[in-house]
């Protein structure tokens, strides 16, 4: 890498890195639109990169009558329309698609587990498998399924000996070694914090804690890990990454787009439930956590679990002052198409107060940010759509050019922008050339200018699980404290009058399309 006439080397951290492990890659719900849009994707993008385990089996499970064939043949369709790359590579398909098996079977039903744990435990040959095959030791269990079925899902794998806790041991493959079991959950993670609760409680009944991966796709965004690198391998911003320079941090994520068809599920979550309580507090969390210990897993979960625990809810009253709620109504995406009114989605009731903008700002009650308003906010059916942070430094002391300048001298500000036009950006006052004047300015660094390409998140998580680095990944304590958050804020808003002042808990309609909401000082 070279900057100006110097070289510079890379320090590759890849020895720190866990290699995949061969498995059996079991997909619960198999036919379903994760399934074809995301999972089996991401692995065919891995298989092409050769970050593949080589003996890795993939096994759809779903109820559905469907040959090996016809499930390859459906799985094909969404590789071609959603894997990474843009040509289609027909010889890598064949090779990838002949590790792809399917097992007809009904997720509610004990039978199919049963014969599921025989197949992986070697006790019935799979069909379509060559007699010179044998399976892996080990299996990941994906459940790309509906929330309800989380929990029953997993108690049935611990019935059939498919989990890794004592109460559900037993599986062994041919040769008559145990390897590990994993279980992967998608989100919603819960509704609330009782259930979210019991929802761990069920889990970790059949898998250790150390075995349950639960996802939050924001987390495997290239430049969401990127946090990590900035903050804690550059002396220019860890010395001032504190209460003493930084005035405020604003963290977004705002779409174009409507809900779309999720109007089933939306309307019973809203944007505080779908949006706050995972990626955005998430991502609070590591702009704001202390330096771990080491790049261990756990020591990254315990400090982060701590910036939650440092959060102090005062009341209904506090709540309803720092939070904002909306609604969008009739109008159209910046493109030009129409965007129905959210009570006019489908499967939204016509009644719904459910809010599709939310905005809430915290602050922590500890040494390093003290006094430092954090803002998290996202919304749907806005003008613009994008996901980043902004770390907004101090004004300079009012001397020199701050006591002439005044208001004219913008603050110092750090933006790290997930999506799009991923990269880095630093916002400081420079003189205009040629004049006794002083301009604001940016020094920019784009991922898209010096990488061939960014991996999608899908990638990297599957590939962790795999390996067993549950990095980036989040832990049941995690989970428990997001909630705790947002469910002081719902019983807040339950409180107060949809009807009433937005800045009094009430519900703010805004058209579809409007700009995105100024913040508040």
């Amino acid at each position: 890498m070279s900057i100006g006439d110097e070289t510079y080397p890379v320090c590759n951290l890849q020895s720190l890195a866990l290699v995949p492990d061969a498995a059996c890659f079991v997909v619960l719900g198999a036919t379903g639109d994760l399934s074809r849009r995301k999972i089996f994707p991401a692995l065919f993008d891995l298989f092409s990169d050769s970050r593949l385990p080589e003996t890795l089996v993939m096994l759809g499970f779903a109820r559905h009558p469907l040959l090996d064939q016809d499930f390859r043949h459906d799985l094909e369709a969404g590789c071609r329309s959603y894997a990474r790359r843009r040509e289609f590579d027909e010889a890598a398909w064949q090779a990838f698609s002949s590790r792809i098996f399917y097992l007809e079977a009904d997720l509610e039903e004990a039978a199919g587990y049963e014969r599921l744990a025989r197949v992986l435990g070697g006790r019935e040959r799979l069909p379509g498998l060559p007699e010179s095959q044998s399976l892996p030791a080990n299996a990941l269990f994906y459940l790309a399924v509906s929330p309800e079925h989380f929990g029953p899902i997993a108690d049935r794998l611990g019935s059939a000996c498919l989990g890794s806790s004592e109460r559900s041991s037993g599986a062994v493959n041919p040769s008559g070694l145990c390897g590990w079991r994993r279980l992967v959950v998608e989100k919603p993670y819960g509704a609330d914090g009782k259930s979210a609760r019991e929802l761990t409680r069920v889990l970790q009944r059949n898998f250790k804690e150390e075995d349950i991966y639960r996802i939050d796709h924001y987390l495997g965004k290239e430049t969401v890990q990127n946090l990590l690198y900035i903050r804690f391998s550059n002396s220019i911003f860890e010395p001032l990454w504190n209460r003493n320079h930084i005035e405020s941090i604003d963290i977004s994520v705002f779409e174009t787009e409507g809900i779309g068809q999720r109007g089933g599920y939306y309307d019973k979550a809203g944007a505080s439930r779908d949006m706050l309580q995972n990626h955005l507090i998430q991502l609070m969390c590591l702009t704001t956590m202390e330096p771990p210990a080491s790049l261990d897993p756990e020591s990254i979960h315990d400090e982060k679990v701590k910036v939650l625990k440092s959060i102090t809810l005062k009341g209904t009253r506090d709540l309803l002052s720092r939070s904002r709620r909306g609604q969008y109504t009739r109008g159209s995406s910046p493109g030009g198409k129409e965007i129905p009114a959210y009570v006019e989605e489908a499967k939204v009731r016509p009644d719904s107060r459910t809010e599709t903008y939310v905005s809430l700002r915290l602050e922590l009650d500890n040494w390093r940010f003290s006094g430092v308003p954090i803002t998290l906010r996202t919304g749907k059916a806005f003008a613009d759509k994008y996901s980043q942070i902004v770390i907004h430094f101090r004004r300079p002391p009012t001397a020199l050019f701050a006591a002439q300048c005044r208001e004219t001298l913008v603050h110092n500000a750090l933006t790290i922008r997930i999506q799009p036009d991923e990269g880095v950006w630093l916002r400081f006052n420079a003189k205009v050339p040629g004049m006794p004047s002083i301009k604001p300015s940016e020094l920019r660094f784009s991922y898209r200018e010096t990488a061939d390409y960014l991996p999608e998140a899908y990638e990297r998580l599957i590939t962790d699980a795999l390996s067993g680095d549950s990095t980036l990944f989040i832990r049941a304590d995690e989970s428990e404290e997001a909630w705790r958050i947002v469910d002081a804020l719902e019983k807040a808003w339950s409180s107060a009058d949809p009807m009433g002042n937005p800045f009094e808990g009430g519900l703010l309609e805004y058209a579809a399309g409007s700009p995105v909401p100024e913040l508040e000082r």
